[in-house]
């Protein structure tokens, strides 16, 4: 790449159909809008996004994002992670950078998107993020769901965890951080990372990043004050339905 060139920046949200847990769920409405509608506009308003695309390989929810005039890039049935799907929608575009916004955060915000980016924007040698914020309460320290993150003192992610990390023997007063499912990568290392066969720990945790991590790459580690909720059963959508119905009484 020249010198001074912009890099091209992409968003990608990968969506699919079929789930175990809550099949349809891009689709699920929230306040009378399908969820991947709330994902899609305001990922739209970051300031630093070139393009934005959905990428699915269900024709059920293509038809919704390009109803409500958004971008589609249909992929394969048969990827195991979400990350594959955006690897195979980026090698279908032109782009330097890509951001990978997870469908199921309906609360996402632009400046979210941005603070993700800024990072490889501003550092040549930072080439992979992720957004972690500080957990507030006991119950989330704990819980297996949530995945815990520990920085060295560069803000590089020295361990992920679903255990209680940085564990507190000698300590109670210590910052304890989340990830959030919103990552960028430089498109070529995303390419490179997707091609890595899976490794120990990130099989034992079942926390993808991981793999980076034990093939001696660093990933920065991007603190956010911006909270979400990850709609992964019904009661997180009425959560969340609660939220916008709270927000938009308080406005008027």
């Amino acid at each position: 790449m020249s010198k001074g060139k912009k890099e091209k920046v992409i968003a990608i949200i990968p969506a699919r159909y079929a789930s175990t847990r809550f099949e349809g769920k891009p689709l699920a409405l929230i306040c009378g809008q399908p969820m991947i509608h709330y994902v899609y506009t305001s990922v739209a308003k970051c300031g630093v996004i070139d393009e934005l695309y959905v990428a699915t390989d269900d024709e059920r929810i293509a038809r919704v994002v390009e109803g409500f005039g958004g971008n589609v890039i249909m992929t394969s049935a048969k990827h195991p992670t979400g990350t594959d799907r955006i690897a195979e929608a980026a090698s279908k575009i032109d782009a330097d950078i890509i951001v990978n916004v997870q469908g199921d955060e309906p609360l996402v915000k632009a400046e979210m998107v941005e603070q993700a980016v800024r990072p490889i924007l501003d550092d040549h040698n930072v080439y992979v993020t992720t957004l972690m914020s500080k957990i507030n309460n006991a119950g989330d320290f704990v819980d297996n769901t949530i995945v815990k993150a520990v920085r060295d003192v560069n803000d590089d992610i020295l361990f992920l965890s679903r255990a209680p990390i940085p564990y507190p023997k000698t300590r109670q007063d210590f910052v304890v951080y989340k990830q959030i499912g919103l990552y960028a990568f430089k498109k070529p290392f995303l390419m490179e990372f997707v091609k890595m066969q899976q490794t120990n720990l990130e099989l034992i945790e079942g926390v993808e990043f991981l793999r980076i991590l034990e093939n001696g790459r660093k990933i920065r580690g991007v603190e956010t004050n911006c909270s979400t909720i990850s709609v992964d059963t019904i009661s997180d959508l009425c959560e969340v339905e609660k939220y916008l119905k709270a927000k938009a009484k308080k406005r008027g």
